[in-house]
């Protein structure tokens, strides 16, 4: 035969092929011939194919792909991570809050979260997993909770933290290593637990410490501090409040490098408190006071605590000879002291404090001082600080603080004061003056005389009634005032000359009815004005006039119900923020107002306003926000509106938050929207909506935040939450949901999402059907409502590969076999009509042969066939055309040759091509139904021998065939049967002769 060369085999995987695994081609009408030839769509044969190979290597690399393709297909089915939607934690300024009674920490909060807060809790036990992959978080509060126990290595991940609270819990023991890995925390709190036993090295990993608070404890005594400060050398704050110390022992303090600037050691029963050595070099404020019992005091150099610039000794007992050694040793560095419900004389007491010639503030609340004489402070010279809150006072004499010459900042609140005291007038260098909470009723022209440099007066929590128009008239300097929570109800002129550095005005919770035309006139620097919560039902036109500099102005909770608030605000042109809600205001148009009352306020960014009210129903005129072209928060909560003006916000296009909640709005129109395209913050709560279908075509593509709580809506769709790319915070609370497969989408999207927060959603509870009520929303089970998109491509790529796997092994089995029927069915189908337009044969037989039995054939067969009979043959050393495909060769020849003479020996039956030869004369022998194969067998072959070749034994079985071994003796009759056999005609007959009876296979 032919020579042919080894093929390569190339696997392909492509979305491009038709289900028979063939690319997809137009196929036209084809017989049998076109459909063997098309066979080179499968493979182009060329020359030399190893008759004896069996898996080739390409085949097996295809097998291996095949196998590789579907393990990488598998992972397409691995259930996503959880999304952003938490159990019991919201994020809030990138801070995780997590409340609700939670047992344990929670696993679901994303890593990139800075702050965590779990403080109000049940959680009793803190764990080695419980921080894991939250190396960003640089604050953790946990109080409040249940804890009683850390495991070691707890805080190991939290390499960025730098406070923690555990304050409130019941830790009883903090053990070896138990902040380990927290090397950059600098401020850490354990108050109010129950430690009893620290280990040694519990704070070792704690090297970045400057603050620890560890107050409330049980420490019991100082060489427990001890073990705690040896290991911080950068620490700085330490408090240890009621840890129940009964001696402090400086010699107990081994650590020799502290570097302590602040020490508090109140609310301890210290009986002893002795220091011989300089354990303290920097400390700048302590605190020793807050027990009322008995102390020895015992410092033995009065350089020990020379640096201490703020002290505070608030209920300490010693004796007097002690509080003046106490007072001693801060005696060349002392500023600041505090003296809370003391025991002493108070005369006593301050005269001995005030010797020390540093000290400027001095605070002494709580001691029962119902008089001040003329010569209390008489020795307080240094002092610009003063603090007598808290003391019942009802008298202080005119000369009272004469002797303090640079006092600035007085405070007598929380007494008994039924007028201002006129010893505040002999203090010309006063800034700050606090008469809040005291009886006064009354406000006289001379109260504030003198106090030109006044820059703060507290009068709130009195009961003044009237303010008379001189009351401020020294006032020049005064920039804040405060005279809320009183009961006055006319202003009187009081802030229509005087005043000029005003900036805040308090005079909310009053009585104040009406503000008249220029009340405000003399406050050209007046910035922030607070007439909230009074009773105002009067606002006459130019009662703001002469606040330019205003920005600020509350007015919300009054009685206001002005039908000519057109021109009110002309005045405040410069105004920022206008709070007007919970009012009665009322337009006398709906549709638009003929003169905007808001118009000139172009600067405004904050508007807070009810809606008109009539016969129950509320509405706002369209025009209601002209002339706000600046305006960025608008509030209108709680106005019983039912709809609001299409075109409302025209005259807004920067707005970006808008609160409409508690109203009954049913619904919106998507064009509201459009021309506020900057909006990032939408609330929406208690509106009755009954749909978010109309976010669909508002085009809130920048909204960040939504709160749509308490409305009557029961399904989000996709496209909804689609139409909202920019959303990282909803908050759905409240709302009656439905548990069906109209919101399967909803609750894949509030798992999987990694954008958007979804507030509480692990609380959303089912409202319908009924049978589900009350059951969790994301407990629904939606397996049965949609198909996973991962799980259908699972089964298809899995189904694909095994495909694949199934045809690559097929195809080096039986290629053949399908690759022939595949064309031969097809062309039955396609050939029907042209099976008799037959083209005339150029050959008598074709001879399929063996190599190996080409002698018999040169010397035998040709001659007496081809020179003595003259039929003309076909043999594929002679007749082939060079060049052409074999299998093209091959088909041509047996179409082309009325007969096909098959030569069979054992070599032929082994041959791969030979078989190929056969197959094709048998697929002509069964599609025309022609006798056009002769069987020659030139060996003797037994039924055994025929078995493993099937198509041979099938053939026998139908067919008649000669045998050349049993023609030796009679040659001639073997030449001529097979004459006759060239001779018939290719009808069909199922009579036929045999030259030698043989054992059919």
């Amino acid at each position: 035969m032919w020579n042919r060369t080894q093929q390569k085999s190339i696997c392909l995987i492509s979305p491009r092929t038709t289900a028979t695994g063939l690319p997809s081609t137009v196929f036209t009408k084809w017989t049998i011939r076109d459909s063997l030839l098309a066979g080179r769509i499968f493979k182009k044969m060329g020359p030399g194919v190893k008759e004896d190979q069996t898996m080739p290597e390409g085949r097996l690399k295809c097998s291996k792909l095949s196998i590789i393709f579907f393990l990488l297909n598998v992972s397409n089915f691995v259930v996503p991570g959880t999304g952003f939607a938490m159990r019991s934690c919201r994020i809030s300024y990138n801070i995780a809050i997590c409340k609700g009674g939670l047992r344990y920490v929670p696993q679901d909060v994303p890593s990139t979260v800075k702050g965590f807060d779990l403080s109000s809790n049940k959680i009793s036990k803190i764990r080695v997993s419980d921080f894991k992959s939250l190396s960003l978080v640089t604050q953790i509060d946990l109080s409040r909770n249940n804890i009683l126990h850390i495991d070691t290595g707890s805080f190991a991940d939290l390499i960025s933290l730098k406070r923690l609270n555990l304050n409130n819990n019941k830790l009883v023991e903090l053990a070896d290593d138990v902040f380990k890995g927290l090397s950059n925390l600098t401020e850490l709190r354990i108050i109010s637990n129950k430690i009893k036993v620290v280990a040694s090295t519990s704070f070792r990993s704690l090297t970045s410490l400057n603050f620890l608070d560890i107050s409330y404890n049980k420490l019991d005594n100082l060489t427990k501090v001890n073990s705690i400060l040896q290991h911080l050398p950068n620490l700085r704050v330490l408090i240890i409040k009621n840890i129940n110390l009964t001696t402090f022992h400086s010699w107990e303090l081994t650590n020799s490098s502290l570097q302590l600037t602040s020490l508090d050691l109140s609310q301890n029963p210290i009986t002893k408190f002795s220091i011989t050595e300089d354990v303290f070099p920097n400390l700048t404020w302590f605190n020793i006071g807050g027990y009322q019992k008995p102390m020895t005091w015992d410092v033995r150099n009065q350089t020990f605590l020379s640096r201490v610039s703020s002290l505070d000794i608030s209920g300490l007992q010693v004796t007097f000879e002690d509080m003046k050694t106490l007072l001693e040793s801060v005696n060349s560095s002392l500023n600041s002291i505090r003296m809370y419900a003391m025991k002493y004389k108070p005369t006593a007491l301050i005269n001995v404090t005030c010797t020390i010639p540093t000290m400027s503030t001095l605070k002494f609340r709580r001691n029962k001082l119902s008089f001040i004489s003329s010569n209390l402070f008489h020795l307080c010279i240094n002092v610009t600080e003063l603090d007598l809150g808290d003391n019942k006072i009802k008298t202080i004499k005119d000369e009272a603080f004469r002797s303090i010459k640079g006092l600035r900042i007085l405070t007598l609140s929380r007494n008994k004061l039924p007028t201002v005291p006129a010893a505040t007038r002999n203090i010309p260098t006063l800034a700050e003056l606090d008469l809040s909470s005291n009886n006064i009723t009354r406000l006289e022209c001379y109260d504030f005389a003198n106090l030109t440099k006044l820059r703060q007066l507290n009068l709130y929590l009195n009961q003044i009634t009237t303010l008379q128009e001189c009351v401020f008239k020294d006032l020049k300097q005064l920039q804040v005032l405060k005279l809320q929570n009183n009961h006055i109800s006319k202003i009187t002129g009081a802030f229509k000359k005087y005043l000029p550095s005003l900036k805040q005005l308090r005079l909310n919770a009053n009585k104040i009815t009406t503000i008249k035309h220029g009340e405000f006139m003399g406050l050209q620097s007046l910035q922030n004005l607070s007439l909230h919560d009074n009773q105002i039902h009067t606002l006459n036109n130019g009662c703001f006039i002469g606040l330019t500099s205003l920005t600020d102005i509350q007015l919300q909770s009054n009685d206001i119900k002005t039908q000519e608030i057109n021109s009110i605000f002309n005045d405040v042109i410069n105004l920022r923020r206008l709070d007007l809600r919970n009012n009665h205001i009322k337009y006398d148009h709906s549709s638009a107002l003929p003169h905007p009352p808001f118009s000139q306020l172009s600067l405004l960014e904050t508007l807070a306003i009810p809606a008109q009210h009539s016969r129950g129903k509320a509405q706002l005129p369209c025009n209601i926000l002209q002339g706000l072209t600046n305006l960025l928060v608008f509030n209108t909560r709680n106005s019983q509106l039912l709809s609001l003006p299409r075109d409302m916000f025209n005259y807004t296009p920067q707005l970006q938050t808008l609160d409409v909640s508690s109203n009954d709005l049913v619904d919106f129109s998507p064009d509201i929207f459009h021309p506020i395209q900057n909006l990032k913050s939408l609330y929406i709560s208690r509106t009755s909506l009954r749909s978010l279908d109309f976010l669909n075509d508002a085009g809130l593509t920048k909204l960040e935040f939504m709160q749509a709580r308490k409305n009557e809506y029961s399904v989000i769709s996709e496209k909804v939450m689609d139409s909202l790319p920019s959303l990282i915070y909803v908050d759905f609370q409240g709302n009656s949901f439905t548990c069906d497969c109209n919101n399967a989408w909803f609750l894949q999207w509030i798992e999987n999402n990694k954008q958007t927060q979804v507030f509480d959603a692990y609380r959303f509870e089912c409202n319908y059907p009924t049978k589900l009520k009350g059951t969790k929303l994301l407990d629904f089970d939606i397996q049965f409502c949609t198909v996973r998109t991962e799980f259908i491509c699972f089964v298809s790529t899995t189904c694909i590969t095994i495909l694949f796997m199934v045809a690559s092994f097929t195809y080096h089995f039986l290629r053949w076999q399908l690759a022939y029927a595949y064309y031969y069915f097809l062309a039955l189908l396609l050939d029907t009509k042209n099976k008799n337009k037959q083209a005339p044969y150029h050959y008598d037989a074709f001879i399929s042969y063996n190599t190996h039995d080409e002698p018999w054939v040169i010397r035998e067969l040709l001659p007496k066939l081809e020179g003595e009979q003259g039929w003309r043959l076909c043999l594929h050393h002679r007749d082939f055309e060079p060049g052409r495909a074999i299998i093209d060769n091959i088909t041509d020849a047996i179409y082309g040759s009325r007969k096909t003479i098959c030569v069979i020996s054992r070599k032929y039956l082994e041959s791969e091509w030979c078989s190929k030869e056969i197959q094709v004369a048998s697929f002509r022998l069964f599609d025309e139904r022609k006798d056009v194969l002769i069987l020659v067998f030139l060996e003797d072959i037994s039924t055994f021998e025929l078995s493993p070749y099937h198509r041979m034994r099938r053939l026998l079985k139908r067919w008649t065939y000669l045998s050349w071994p049993q023609a030796e003796e009679h040659t001639e009759l073997f030449w001529e049967k097979l004459r006759q056999a060239l001779t018939t005609t290719e009808d069909h007959a199922e009579d036929r002769f045999l030259l030698t009876v043989m054992d059919r296979p």
